[in-house]
C-alpha cells in the first residue's frame, strides 16, 4: 500500500504509537483508515522490539468518531480499499489476538465504532477531556457483536443497555467510574502515562503476557462469530432506507426520520 495516509506508525523503544490521523474528520474512519490499521497492528506484531501497541487520535478533539458516515452518505459505502473490502470485524479480533498488550490512549471524543476501538484494547486511559459513548442508533447503524456483548462484559448489562439505548455521553470520570477505562490524567500527560504503561509492562515476560492475554480473551471469543452475524447484518442494514436516512440526516446535520420504519413484527 505505500506509505501511510490515514494513519502515523512509530515504534518508541519498546512501544508501537498507532495514530488515526484523520482529525478533519474527527478521526472517523473509512476503508483506506482499517486497512492502514491492520497493516500497523500486524507490523507490530511481528516487530520483536515491540513489546506493547498504543493506539490513539491525532489532535485533542477525537480518539476516533467510528465509520465515516460523511463518507457514506457520499458514497453509500466507506470508499475504496485495495482488497474491494471493508475489513472493520478483521480489526477487531486483530487487536484482540495479537500477543501484546494494546492500550488505548484516549484524546478526545470516543463514539460510535471509535468507542468500540477503545473498548476492544486491553487497558484504556484517558484524557480529562475524553468523552465516551455509542451512536448507532442515532444514525442508522449498529455494532451487534464486540461492541454490545463485549461491552457488557466490561460494564455491566444495564450499563451497556444504557448506552447503546439511549446513546448519551459519558465524561472521564464517570467511565472511569463504571469500569470503562483503568485511569484518567491531564491532557496534556496522556502520551507520557500510556508509554509509561507500555514501557512497565514491557519488563515483564511476553510470554506470560501472551498466555495471559489469550486466557482472559478464550471466555469471549465465542462473540466473534456474533460479530460476523452482525457485520452481514449491517452491510444489508446500511443500505436499507431506514439506514440510508440514519447517514443522511447525520450529514444534513438534522434529526433523522425513523417513525415510518417502526416494524415490531
Amino acid at each position: 500500500m505505500g506509505d501511510y495516509e490515514d494513519i502515523r506508525y512509530e515504534v518508541d523503544g519498546p512501544t508501537a504509537v498507532i495514530t488515526i490521523d484523520r482529525p478533519e474528520r474527527y478521526n472517523a474512519f473509512r476503508g483506506r483508515t482499517v486497512e492502514e490499521l491492520i497493516k500497523a497492528f500486524r507490523a507490530a506484531w511481528a516487530d520483536k522490539q515491540v513489546q506493547a501497541v498504543i493506539l490513539t487520535g491525532a489532535g485533542e478533539k477525537a480518539f476516533c468518531t467510528g465509520g465515516d458516515v460523511k463518507q457514506r452518505a457520499e458514497t453509500g459505502d466507506y470508499g475504496p480499499t485495495e482488497s474491494g473490502m471493508f475489513e472493520i470485524g478483521y480489526l477487531h479480533k486483530l487487536i484482540r489476538d495479537i500477543p501484546k498488550p494494546v492500550i488505548a490512549a484516549v484524546n478526545g471524543i470516543a463514539v460510535g465504532g471509535g468507542h468500540v476501538l477503545h473498548v476492544l484494547c486491553d487497558v484504556t486511559i484517558a484524557s480529562e477531556t475524553a468523552r465516551f459513548g455509542q451512536a448507532g442508533p442515532k444514525v442508522g447503524s449498529f455494532d451487534a457483536g464486540f461492541g454490545t456483548a463485549y461491552l457488557a462484559r466490561v460494564v455491566g448489562e444495564k450499563k451497556a443497555r444504557e448506552i447503546w439505548f439511549w446513546c448519551r455521553q459519558y465524561d472521564a470520570a464517570e467511565a472511569e467510574r463504571m469500569g470503562l477505562v483503568n485511569a484518567v490524567v491531564p491532557g496534556g500527560e496522556l502520551l507520557k502515562t500510556a508509554k509509561a504503561w507500555a514501557e512497565e509492562v514491557a519488563e515483564k515476560s511476553p510470554t506470560a503476557i501472551r498466555f495471559c492475554k489469550q486466557s482472559f480473551n478464550a471466555d469471549t471469543d465465542h462473540q466473534a462469530g456474533l460479530s460476523n452475524l452482525a457485520m452481514s447484518a449491517l452491510d444489508l442494514f446500511t443500505a436499507s432506507p431506514e439506514g440510508l436516512e440514519g447517514a443522511q440526516a447525520f450529514a444534513e446535520k438534522r434529526k433523522p426520520e425513523f417513525n415510518s420504519y417502526v416494524n415490531w413484527h
